[in-house]
């Protein structure tokens, strides 16, 4: 395509893809926009809901979940790259109103009934219908076909996550170019702003990411002309606001059970009702002390009614505080910075706005005022579409042009060695891309094989940490123990991901680890399989639409015409038209599930009655 401006060429979206909300800007008009949904809203709810008709993303499935709490699907973030029997997937079942299974491989997989059927999702499934929904939104926006996207990930997501979430962006039909870190990318949004002073040469900045459910600590040196890197990441990949309206829930349940002596976790109805209620509350305690949870009628007919202080959900979450701030303390010690040093403190994510947090973050950095000056929600978009912008060349901006990011791996990987242990290879908050290589030698005589376990966690014994992969090395020529040597090399790429390769150093022969395929992680082929069910999907959304909006058609007519006979003078054919009216109403009560031609022939026919007369 001829260069004509910044919009002609196709730039690469940034999407921050989170466990409650989702984000997606753009580089347009040579700035950073960031787009509005279908609603008019910046931010679009990571849910996915099935009901009898159709398929809906976003603040259409949000806004029937109430209603329909067994076919609503939230927190796909929270099973990504995860296995069921993983304890925190089965420490969230338990607050889940959805099902969720044991799948091949122990992939966690969600059941969910669907014109009819029952259909079962796997989480990536699930994100990519909320990527294909973001999406859809910026190429309405930008008027444009969107393949090229920049998505970002937690800080410490596992190898397992970050694949998960790539597999997820090409289900969705995207072409992933780069995958970020979330408090990387704020940092980015952050860092377009100049120096204040032409002396500066850097600044050390904390960005402090809680969201919806995840929490991230990130400490990076930002370099005048636009170097960016990373000095060290904390976080926890299952901790964030949604924490917070569980433990509001699980108190309002024991308040109920204690006032009416009745249960209500069976009621899954209820329990929907009940935690959007408590998400209220807790965004309105960030502005007021105190307010009140009423529903009506919320089990067996009791009506549900009591105030709800800040002190209260102080008091129910501070271990969940005290947690981050323990976080953020490991961050700065493996950054090797003291508190004086930190310029700014960057606050990300939703569950910042809570006072207690602020509150806490400015009493450890000596009551420092805290950088407000980002919208906590957009941040993290808006930085993955600078970082778009930039790969796709297109950008005019010379802070932009100048963008150089040094990343680190937030986990150490290693091998497992003789007696369960765990040597580590590469050392967490190692600056990627790293490629590394360590010598092992053969531990018994005469050995020909070697079973190689890679692992990605911070503990000494092995099985402890997080199993990436495993492959078998054969034909290890005879010798002694301890005579045989192999070199295992790890080299992980700018998004993360890691490649092990292993090469027997007497023959040359060389095998390779590929991680996606391990632990139930997605094949080429399911990968293929699951766009073309997705084209599907997709299609029968575009079908449902297309009803709704003839059968809206069709119900105008009704009214227009109804609205043009009561003006109309006498005629012959006045009853005649008011019973094909009578009629047309009638049908449409009793055919809610006509094809689209039938709903078309039934408006042609209510004009050709109707429309005689005028």
């Amino acid at each position: 395509m001829e260069k004509r401006g910044d919009d002609y060429l196709p730039a690469a979206i940034g999407i921050d893809l989170g466990t409650t909300y989702s984000c997606v800007a753009a580089w347009k008009y040579d700035r950073i926009e960031i787009i509005p949904n279908n609603q008019g809203n910046r931010t679009t709810p990571s849910c996915v809901a099935f009901i009898d008709e159709a398929r809906l993303i976003g603040d259409g499935a949000k806004n029937q979940a109430t209603m329909n709490p067994v076919n609503t699907i939230f927190d796909a973030k929270r099973l990504i790259g995860r296995t069921f029997s993983d304890s925190k997937v089965q420490d969230d079942m338990k607050s889940w109103p959805f099902k969720v299974i044991e799948g091949p491989a122990d992939t966690p997989k969600i059941v969910v009934s669907y014109k009819g059927k029952t259909k079962k999702f796997l989480a990536e499934e699930i994100s990519s219908m909320i990527l294909g929904k973001m999406k859809e939104t910026a190429e309405s926006y930008l008027g444009k076909v969107v393949k090229d996207a920049v998505i970002t990930i937690p800080a410490y997501f596992n190898n397992s996550q970050r694949q998960a979430t790539k597999d997820a962006g090409a289900i969705a039909g995207l072409n992933i170019i780069s995958m970020i870190n979330e408090p990387t990318a704020a940092a980015i949004a952050y860092g377009l702003e100049p120096f204040k002073s032409t002396k500066e040469k850097k600044k050390n900045v904390l960005v402090f990411d809680l969201g919806g459910g995840t929490f991230d600590v990130s400490i990076l040196t930002i370099l005048k002309g636009g170097r960016f890197e990373v000095k060290a990441v904390a976080g926890d990949t299952h901790l964030g606001g949604e924490d917070f309206d569980n433990r509001m829930v699980d108190h309002c349940v024991g308040e109920f059970k204690r006032k009416w002596g009745k249960d209500l976790i069976p009621n899954k109805k209820a329990l929907g009702r009940l935690r959007c209620a408590c998400e209220k509350a807790k965004r309105i305690l960030s502005c007021d002390t105190q307010t009140s949870i009423e529903l009506d009628c919320l089990h067996e007919g009791i009506d549900f009614s009591m105030k709800f202080s800040r002190a209260k959900f102080e008091e129910l979450n501070m271990d969940y505080f005290d947690r981050c701030m323990k976080t953020l303390e490991t961050c700065l010690s493996d950054a090797k910075m003291e508190i004086s040093w930190v310029s700014d403190v960057i606050l990300v994510g939703g569950s910042t706005r809570i006072p207690k947090i602020q509150s806490m973050l400015q009493k450890l950095f000596y009551w420092k005022e805290l950088y407000k000056s980002l919208n906590p929600d957009e941040a993290v978009a808006y930085g993955a579409a600078v970082l778009g912008a930039k790969l796709s060349g297109i950008s005019s901006d010379q802070r932009c042009r100048d963008l150089v990011l040094l990343d680190v791996t937030p986990l150490s990987l290693g091998v497992e060695t003789q007696g369960e242990r765990f040597d580590v290879v590469i050392p967490r908050n190692t600056q990627i891309p790293m490629k590394k290589s360590k010598i092992y030698v053969t531990c018994a005589d005469n050995q020909t094989f070697e079973d190689i376990k890679v692992y990605q966690g911070e503990r000494a014994r092995s099985k402890d940490n997080h199993l990436l992969g495993m492959l078998k090395v054969s034909g290890i020529p005879p010798a002694p123990k301890g005579v045989a040597k192999l070199d295992v090399c790890f080299e992980i790429d700018a998004n993360g991901i890691l490649t092990v390769t292993i090469q027997i150093l007497s023959t040359g022969k060389t095998t390779k680890l590929r991680i996606t395929n391990e632990n139930g992680r997605l094949s080429k082929e399911e990968i293929e399989k699951m766009i073309k069910d997705a084209d599907k999907y997709k299609h029968e959304d575009e079908e449902y639409n297309k009803k709704v909006s003839a059968f809206n058609a069709l119900e105008d007519c009704i009214y227009n015409m109804k609205k043009k006979i009561k003006n109309m003078a006498y005629s012959v054919r006045l009853n005649e038209m008011e019973r094909v009216i009578a009629d047309t109403i009638k049908w449409i009560e009793n055919h809610q599930d006509a094809s689209l031609d039938k709903v078309h022939a039934m408006k042609e026919y209510l004009e050709s009655i109707c429309m005689r007369e005028f």
